[in-house]
């Protein structure tokens, strides 16, 4: 038999088209797993997208975000498929809360702040539908993840307001997660399609005067007045601002301004000109945080104003205690409620620096014990040691507060649901008509919160709200030092 001589180009060619032919038929079934995959850990409203291949979107409790918020997840899914299944009897309509459930460095919040906000939020939705608090009509309760930082904040938003109408019947988002410009948008797009939005911890003082929108957290001016309030009763004269200078922080620019206008007077003033770092280079920020202390040595402040982020904060703090000079200088720092952020570890760490820590929460169990006409008693003692908190989650120290504002936040929303179905019919509940009750809720028909008495203001601001200072100890437990009304001086009965 004749023997065929293959020219080499042919023969190399011939080989690379066989493997290249297994190479895209082994990343074809890869790429098949891959989806498969996704569609297995993603359903409902939710798919993946963005930087860090998350769950985005919306869920009623089936699809789990975390493995952390599993539990308090199941509870929710199961509260809502009996609203459903008895929705004949009696009519429901949809709340959302939405933030960011899946976190990474790029997020303020830790896992514990997120899944405690959803805790506190499925209370105030068992409380309304079957509860203590009792009304109709009821309310199924959606989950919203917008992704780490809310990079996914658009497609979250466009799956909710693909519920407005139907069976769904989306009438209200809670949550919101923290001030930053991106939720800023997020809560702008809800408002200009007629849904009623309740923040939950968004404080700076610049987010007001939406349609729509009212905050049951203090605004940033309430927190720097109650905490000037507080160090010129404790008897500081003088005070030095660190500030983060990152434009999209529109939490510490603000929070920095309100202290600004806050403390000075004939008595206190300011040293210095304002001392700052900024976050939004990653490179750099932790060096500027380490070069503060040698300034702060030098201008002699009694006290610090720290206006950043929590995780910022304890970079800070390290800083402070590691100086180089003035060693047997004490110094005294007082900050805003991003401090609830950390983790009790972190809190510990920030603690064995051996600075003393004062900062302004947004809520507190201990608030009823320490002043209890500015908060509501009902409410308060579901949070309180042997309460239905502990409860459902026994295993999980609530130790930063959150629960109460997702508490407190998804209540309002309740609270518009049931008095717009009072006005208009069970039936005919609307964003629009649970957004023009919010500036009903006052005198008797106040929010009954557990983190103070809610009432709101035109700009959508909450009215004389409840500002508790918080001492950090060398444990790096929080105790409540002392509640403050936004104006600054000991809350008030309502």
């Amino acid at each position: 038999m004749r023997r065929i001589e293959w020219p080499l180009h042919l023969v190399v060619r011939s080989v690379v088209g066989v493997v290249a032919a297994g190479v895209l038929a082994v990343a074809g079934v890869v790429a098949w797993n891959w989806w498969q995959e996704s569609r297995a850990t993603c359903h409902e409203d939710v798919v993946r997208r963005g930087p860090h291949d998350e769950c985005v979107g919306v869920t009623t409790g089936e699809h789990v975000f975390a493995p952390h918020l599993e539990d308090v997840q199941k509870l929710i899914a199961e509260e809502n498929a009996r609203v459903e299944a008895e929705g004949d009897e009696h009519p429901y309509v949809s709340v959302a809360y939405l933030t960011s459930f899946t976190l990474t460095d790029d997020d303020s919040n830790s896992e514990d702040s997120v899944r405690h906000e959803l805790e506190g939020a499925y209370l105030a939705q068992y409380r309304h539908n079957q509860g203590d608090l009792s009304a109709s009509p009821k309310i199924r309760l959606l989950i919203a993840n917008t992704g780490s930082d809310s990079t996914q904040w658009e497609y979250a938003v466009d799956r909710l307001l693909e519920r407005r109408d139907g069976p769904d019947r989306l009438v209200a988002v809670t949550g919101l997660g923290p001030s930053t410009e991106r939720n800023l948008e997020a809560l702008r797009k809800l408002s200009d399609n007629d849904v009623a939005t309740v923040a939950s911890i968004m404080t700076a003082t610049n987010i007001k005067g939406i349609d729509g929108f009212v905050r049951v957290a203090p605004t940033n001016v309430d927190e720097a007045r109650a905490g000037a309030a507080y160090l010129k009763r404790e008897g500081f004269r003088t005070a030095a601002i660190v500030q983060d200078d990152a434009k999209s922080n529109l939490y510490a620019a603000t929070l920095a301004q309100a202290f600004r206008d806050e403390y000075p007077d004939g008595e206190h003033r300011l040293v210095g000109d304002s001392l700052s770092y900024d976050s939004s280079v990653p490179s750099a920020w932790e060096g500027e945080l380490r070069y503060i202390p040698g300034h702060l040595c030098e201008e002699k402040p009694e006290a610090v104003y720290f206006a950043g982020r929590g995780r910022h904060l304890a970079h800070f703090l390290n800083a402070l205690a590691n100086r180089s000079s003035c060693k047997e200088r004490e110094f005294t720092v007082l900050t805003g409620d991003d401090t609830t952020n950390l983790t009790p570890q972190q809190l510990a760490d920030a603690a064995r620096t051996g600075v003393q820590v004062f900062y302004t929460g947004l809520a507190h169990q201990d608030m009823y014990g320490k002043n209890p006409q500015a908060v509501s008693k009902l409410s308060a003692d579901h949070f309180l040691p042997g309460g239905q908190m502990d409860e459902w989650f026994p295993d999980d120290p609530r130790y930063d507060g959150q629960d109460i504002m997702g508490h407190d936040a998804v209540l309002t929303a309740a609270k518009g649901v049931e008095m717009a179905s009072k006005w208009q019919g069970q039936d005919k509940v609307t964003g629009a008509s649970v957004a023009r009750m919010f500036h009903q809720m006052s005198g008797a028909q106040q929010v009954a919160g557990a983190s103070g008495f809610l009432s709101f203001k035109k700009n959508g601001d909450p009215r004389d709200k409840a500002v508790p200072i918080l001492r950090l100890t060398p444990s790096g437990r929080s105790v409540l030092a002392d509640v403050s009304s936004a104006a600054g001086e000991p809350a008030r009965e309502q």
